[in-house]
């Protein structure tokens, strides 16, 4: 072989080098596709598949569960009850869009009388409560309430900017007639920059040993920043034991509200 002959095929090798160098360049960012919240793998700074770190679902495995503290449920008039479960939710800034749920109910023979079934969302951070309205169950007396979810949870990061500055407060609570035909009212503040198109606000009543005996619920629809709203409960009967604590608790999903 000639140096002549040597040194074009060095040549050529080098163009050849070149121009794949280069072609791979070109074509590379098309071939290796950055990672994803939804390419199905581990990658990035993801905790678990297409979970945690950046991502907005947070991986179960990292997220505990949610505390039933008790269910029950309560009478309005004879054959109609309302059904609560109290619960908890132990994370700070992860919250659920929506997840289906069941009430079951029986006799105090713990014989089966019905049940009744809905979706709700979880709030982050603390406790909260799922109410069920109207549940007709004939001639019987439901004793013992079931409360779970039927479905596996899917859990949703909630910036903490955000939690910090939904707050929602409760004030001038006054409960009359307790005798006759009781009636709560107070007043609710949005004391934020958010819009709340949506929200429940459920009523719980003590007694002195802390014993749930009687709830309810009401709705505001839109509750504008800075917004204060007066609300009202009423009951058709008087309660069976005298009322010396109420709760009401504000329910928004928190997916839902926006800035003004």
């Amino acid at each position: 072989m000639t140096w002549a002959l040597r040194r074009q095929i060095i040549y050529i090798l080098a163009l050849v080098i070149f121009l794949s160098g280069l072609g791979y360049l070109i074509i590379s960012p098309h071939l290796e596709k950055p990672p994803t919240c939804t390419d199905g793998k581990q990658n990035g700074d993801e905790t678990g598949i297409d979970c945690g770190g950046s991502c907005p679902l947070a991986c179960v495995s990292q997220v505990d569960n949610i505390s039933v503290i008790w269910s029950r449920a309560f009478k309005v008039v004879p054959g109609r009850y309302n059904a609560v479960a109290y619960l908890e939710n132990h994370n700070k800034n992860v919250a659920i869009n929506k997840i289906k749920y069941r009430f079951r109910f029986a006799d105090k023979n713990n014989v089966y009388i019905g049940k009744r079934e809905g979706s709700a969302y979880i709030p982050p951070s603390g406790k909260f409560a799922i109410f069920e309205p109207a549940i007709n169950v004939g001639y019987s007396i439901p004793v013992y309430v079931n409360f779970e979810f039927t479905e596996e949870p899917v859990w949703v990061t909630v910036p903490q900017n955000k939690i910090d500055q939904l707050k929602v407060s409760v004030s001038n609570i006054v409960l009359s007639g307790e005798n006759t035909s009781p009636v709560l009212s107070a007043v609710v503040k949005n004391n934020s920059l958010f819009n709340i198109p949506d929200m429940d606000l459920i009523a719980i009543l003590y007694d002195a040993n802390h014993n749930a005996i009687s709830t309810s619920r009401t709705y505001l629809q839109n509750v504008l920043g800075e917004e204060s709203r007066s609300i009202g409960f009423t009951w058709p009967e008087p309660f069976y034991g005298k009322v010396v604590e109420t709760e009401i608790i504000p329910m928004f999903n928190i997916f839902s509200v926006e800035l003004k």
